[in-house]
């Protein structure tokens, strides 16, 4: 495909730029009054200037952060693509010799081929959405009105904002216990459907 390793560049950019700054830029992006896409929203369907308040508004702060993260798509995209160039062509061969069509190749051959990827990245999905700090502390700092007050940065505060470091602590332990349980649980299924070559 022309340009194929410009979109590969384009698509994994966002995962090797600065957090803090690329936080920054969505900030802006989001601003209520001037940000980018409620200036897109006001000139196409004509919403009210300033609305929605998307890290402003309790409503809106999380679905923002949820839109800032699909920003970060890349990382995953690229164990993915690595995965599906790892497949062995012959089996896509034996499947064409065998009159399978894209559907049954893609079922038969693909998926199962795939799944210590999806395995992988379903372990590090996890483990990362229990750690989300860095875009709620530069971006809203917790709030509004809590909404956004991840696990980690109530650990963060707790420990750096009040000083209460053996509570902090303990919330540490309890995230490590609840992640690891979490990481043993998903090793304890995929024998049923995880294939290895």
């Amino acid at each position: 495909v022309p340009g194929i390793s410009v979109f590969r560049t384009i698509y994994y950019l966002p995962a090797v730029t600065s957090s803090v700054a690329m936080f920054l830029l969505w900030r802006w992006i989001l601003n209520p009054e001037f940000g980018l896409v409620n200036h897109l929203l006001h000139g196409v369907f004509g919403t009210p200037r300033g609305w929605p308040g998307w890290l402003s508004d309790p409503g809106w702060a999380m679905p923002a952060l949820i839109l800032m993260n699909l920003w970060y798509l890349g990382g995953g995209m690229i164990i993915y693509l690595a995965g599906l160039q790892g497949i062995p062509e012959h089996l896509y061969e034996a499947a064409d010799l065998d009159g399978a069509g894209w559907w049954s190749k893609f079922r038969n051959v693909t998926l199962p081929m795939l799944t210590p990827t999806i395995f992988f990245n379903l372990v590090m999905s996890v483990i990362g959405s229990f750690q989300v700090f860095t875009q709620a502390y530069v971006m809203t700092a917790g709030g509004p009105a809590k909404a956004t007050l991840f696990y980690v940065l109530l650990l963060y505060q707790q420990a750096f904002d009040f000083l209460r470091f053996g509570y902090a602590s303990a919330m540490a332990w309890i995230l490590f216990v609840v992640i690891a349980a979490l990481t043993a649980f998903n090793f304890k299924l995929a024998p049923k459907w995880v294939h290895y070559d």
